[in-house]
């Protein structure tokens, strides 16, 4: 026991040092109160409620609400387009195959950030399929519509990878067998997939659904570049507050609602879906 103590020793220093402590001053920071011309609250400055009470403003319900809904309509759609990759995968009864498109998926992850983000940019930009698909769509290029679908490409080229990776695991230890068994007793292909290979798959949907949701909901710079300034995540406000006004206890207050709505959100999504893959 003794040893096993001074094994998480040096983990829980690290823990402390670099997670809880910092969000403890960010909390402690957002009931300062803050004067304007100073960058961050002044020394001893007094304890308030006003910075929480500003989020109340309907102007902030639109950051939160564009936050989480393009969150779950990006992880949703994430899934739908890396399942049929992640089966591909499993399924395949070629070694080469499955080898090239693991890498594949592991370099698009390892791909640089502004890279992909400005690939996406001039694609879907006037140089690329942007004056095609708003012709299509009956919008323009610069319309809150189109921003959005931009803004979600740009979150699908970084979620779906990690969606395919996380899956490959769960649909791999699914036997195939059981499927073949409900085909055997009468079932075509499609029931056979929808009543047992999706529902054993749950548990990689559901880790697959919370890494991508994490991920869209904290991003940063694909709604900073992609948004154009029409489509903004919380986590663009933030820093706003911080690096461009210099409030530093109205930025720790969205940081700190926006964490609390993180977790409960997330803890809301998992008890639903534990409790309908009981029901099955």
């Amino acid at each position: 026991m003794r040893g096993q103590i001074l094994l998480l020793a040096p983990v829980c220093a690290v823990l402390l040092g670099l997670l809880v402590f910092p969000v403890l001053i960010l909390v402690d920071e957002s009931f300062r109160e803050f004067t304007p011309g100073f960058i961050g609250a002044r020394p001893h400055a007094a304890y308030t409620l006003e910075n929480y009470a500003a989020l109340l403003d309907p102007a902030y319900r639109f950051y939160f609400i564009e936050t989480f809904w393009l969150g779950l309509l990006t992880s949703c759609l994430a899934l739908v387009c890396a399942y049929p990759i992640a089966y591909r995968i499993a399924r395949s009864p070629i070694a080469f195959e499955r080898r090239a498109l693991v890498m594949l998926l592991v370099v698009m992850i390892f791909l640089g950030t502004l890279v992909r983000v400005y690939a996406v940019l001039l694609a879907l930009g006037p140089a690329g399929f942007g004056s095609a698909i708003v012709a299509i769509l009956d919008t323009t290029l610069n319309g809150i519509f189109y921003t959005e679908l931009t803004v979600i490409a740009g979150l699908l080229h970084f979620t779906i990878p990690i969606a395919a990776l996380a899956l490959l695991g769960s649909i791999q230890s699914i036997n195939p067998r059981l499927s073949d068994a409900a085909q055997a007793l009468g079932a075509n292909r499609t029931i056979s997939f929808v009543t047992v290979t999706l529902p054993l798959s749950a548990p990689g949907l559901l880790s697959a659904f919370m890494l991508c949701y994490t991920f869209c909901i904290s991003a940063f710079v694909v709604p900073m570049i992609l948004g154009k300034g029409r489509v903004q995540f919380a986590s663009n406000l933030i820093y706003s507050r911080f690096g461009e006004v210099g409030n530093y206890p109205g930025g720790s207050a969205i940081s700190v609602v926006m964490l609390v709505l993180s977790i409960g959100l997330l803890y809301l999504i998992t008890r639903f879906i534990n409790r309908w893959m009981t029901s099955l």
